[in-house]
């Protein structure tokens, strides 16, 4: 539809009736998703989390495993130490030079008993850092097998709707192109701050729909006169006669049947 005139205030309650009717549309099918899509999100978050927390866990792993190595290696290099040191101890001299070669073997001493301790401390850390893998494993996967779950739900409903959100996003452009700026501007700011989304409603038993208050005699008279945009002075909406909106409502239903 391209807006090729002004239209009249009749066509302007018409076409936005048309586009609430539109909305309301697409927002029964963004209820029937209800929470999924913000679901998929936060679990694919915790999977991002997960998965880093275990590669960290493995890598924590892997350098523990290079530091019992390389103490193990200082253990070999300190023995060989200690075997030189004693070798020397069998041609020296004096009692002075023997001394500090066995001062230099209980020094190497101390060093193995030192790496062998903390060998045995980063074996206890090793073993803790398998169990945090495991548990970080199991976690994972519960996690991975409930996004799969979700995702494969959302694509089912997604399947479903898409065609027709698509072709109501379609229609809403359309309706959209024919009302003026300013007025589509206000369509939008009450719809947004009102419940349900309901910017334009129409007067069902002198009130407006879903309002308990009586809307004056008069200004039903001036509403279903079709010659001005009447707003609800409690809720803020846009109002349109009854006949109007029962109109409206069975054109876009056959719109509708066609998708």
């Amino acid at each position: 539809m391209a807006n090729t005139k002004e239209l009249n205030v009749e066509e302007k309650l018409r076409a936005l009736y048309d586009l609430q009717l539109i909305h309301t549309r697409i927002d029964e099918i963004t209820n029937v998703r209800g929470e999924l899509p913000l679901e998929v999100e936060d679990l694919e978050d915790e999977v991002a989390g997960l998965t880093a927390r275990q590669d960290k866990l493995k890598k924590d792993l892997e350098l523990i495993e290079d530091q019992i190595k390389a103490k193990k290696n200082a253990i070999e290099d300190h023995q060989a130490a200690i075997k030189k040191y004693a070798k020397q101890q069998d041609s020296v001299r004096n009692n002075r030079e023997f001394n500090s070669l066995a001062k230099e073997i209980e020094f190497q001493e101390l060093e193995i008993q030192l790496a062998e301790k903390q060998i045995k401390e980063l074996k206890a850390s090793m073993e803790h850092k398998k169990e945090s893998i495991a548990t970080s494993k199991e976690k994972l996967e519960a996690k991975q097998s409930h996004l799969k779950h979700k995702k494969a739900e959302l694509s089912d409903i997604m399947s479903e709707t898409e065609k027709e959100e698509n072709f109501l996003l379609g229609k809403a452009a359309e309706y959209e192109a024919l009302i003026d700026e300013r007025l589509l501007k206000a369509y939008k700011r009450i719809r947004g701050s009102v419940r349900n989304g309901l910017a334009v409603v129409s007067i069902e038993r002198g009130a407006s729909a879903g309002s308990f208050f009586t809307i004056p005699p008069q200004t039903q008279v001036e509403i279903a006169g079709r010659k001005k945009i009447i707003t609800d002075e409690h809720s803020g909406r846009i109002l349109v006669d009854s006949s109007l909106a029962e109109e409206e409502r069975e054109k876009m239903k056959a719109v509708f049947d066609t998708i």
